[in-house]
């Protein structure tokens, strides 16, 4: 690498440092070190400097420790302009920070002089490439829904919590993740409340607002209207907390009407991306976990093999070998995100499809726990998923073997 580049990303700027290896003394030597501006204008002018950098077939190479973010402007900047560009992790910075000399002390110069080291000296750093439209939208589409959901759980919680103080016997009979129940908390909360307002005008209100199964109704109605008859105490406050139950049932609707207009534009977005429709032929990889793959992954090409996109997701077994003691463990890094993908796609893929049902069975049959044998078919399925879209072709079950 005749030219490294490391860029130390923030907020407001960047830490540029570019090094070039001196032929005479051997050492890499600074060129270059200076803020960029987190701006098109200061960008544009920190990449017409590195091109004055390199003369003739000089190579150049630029490294940055974030991904995404806020990073965007600048990664999608720094590869339209045609620069090689890497991904330098925060923790490989860190690790090679506090092993030189004065480890302790932090800057933004010195980290991105370390993240410039790294690049001039390692090859096996995953390049990145510009994001197209589909990936970009699909991103902001997943990391929105997943926003909503993670709210969503928490509203529940506190719902639930309200409510077991007030009316505990409601609680145990109302589930929040369905409609009907939170169409019911939007309105009944209390003891009095519900004995007030009896089962038929109760029904009543509740089919104004969707769609239901008689049976469903009735087994919900029955249950919340014994529960109301058998509390005839009124606790503190309880008016004020049936007001909040309220108020979070009615917020736990908007957002099931949110997150399920998302899904229909995930859907739609999905419907024009060329990797998708070969994604979803595989069992458990549904629309959400499509989208969520292709967002994280930022474009399988990135990876040269399954064995790579393995070790990105922490699914690959790590070697330790040291002196006469050799074995494999469980990876303690790799991208989170991407793991619960694969993870939560093999295990719905269970029920659906034989052949993960019969590989997860063998897995158990050798004495492996349900989280262990889930793993191992998360991984297996990696080196399914990479291979259809390396053929471009579809998923095909194997046929069970003859007894």
């Amino acid at each position: 690498m005749d030219v490294a580049v490391g860029l130390d990303v923030a907020k407001q700027f960047h830490w540029a440092v570019a090094i070039r290896l001196d032929p005479q003394t051997g050492k890499a030597v600074p060129v270059l070190s200076r803020r960029v501006d987190n701006s098109p204008g200061d960008i544009a002018a920190f990449i017409d400097e590195l091109s004055d950098l390199t003369t003739g077939d000089d190579s150049l190479q630029v490294g940055i420790d974030i991904v995404g973010g806020i990073a965007k402007l600048l990664e999608v900047m720094l590869t339209g302009a045609g620069l090689n560009v890497v991904h330098v992790p925060g923790s490989m910075v860190k690790n090679a920070r506090r092993a030189a000399r004065g480890g302790e002390h932090k800057s933004d110069p010195r980290d991105a002089r370390v993240i410039a080291d790294q690049v001039r000296s390692r090859d096996d750093l995953r390049p990145l490439h510009g994001i197209g439209e589909l990936d970009a939208q699909l991103g902001l589409l997943v990391s929105r829904r997943q926003d909503l959901v993670h709210e969503q759980t928490r509203r529940i919680a506190r719902l639930r919590d309200l409510l077991c103080s007030i009316h505990p016997g409601l609680e145990r009979v109302v589930d929040p993740t369905n409609k009907a129940d939170l169409a019911l908390l939007n309105r009944y909360v209390t003891p009095a409340e519900i004995r007030r307002a009896g089962k038929a005008r109760i029904t009543a209100h509740l089919r104004r607002t969707g769609h239901y199964k008689t049976t469903t109704l009735d087994t919900l109605l029955d249950a919340a209207v014994a529960a109301a008859e058998d509390q005839r105490v009124s606790v503190p406050a309880e008016a004020t907390a049936a007001s909040i139950v309220k108020d979070l049932a009615g917020e736990c609707l908007a957002a099931r009407t949110k997150i399920t207009a998302l899904d229909a534009e995930i859907v739609e977005a999905l419907e024009h991306h060329p990797d998708a429709a070969l994604i979803a032929t595989l069992p458990g990889m549904g629309a959400t976990l499509t989208a969520e793959l292709l967002a994280v992954a930022g474009g399988l090409d990135r990876f040269t093999s399954g064995d790579h996109l393995a070790a990105a997701a922490g699914l690959a077994p790590a070697l330790v070998q040291s002196g006469k003691v050799r074995y494999l463990q469980r990876p303690l890094t790799g991208d989170r995100a991407l793991k619960r993908v694969f993870y939560q796609s093999a295990f719905c893929a269970i029920p659906h499809d034989p052949t993960s049902k019969a590989f997860y069975d063998r897995k158990r049959a050798e004495g492996k726990r349900h989280h262990q044998a889930l793993i191992a078919l998360a991984r297996r399925r990696i080196n399914v998923l990479y291979a259809i879209l390396r053929d471009r072709q579809p998923y095909q079950p194997r046929p069970p073997k003859a007894a």
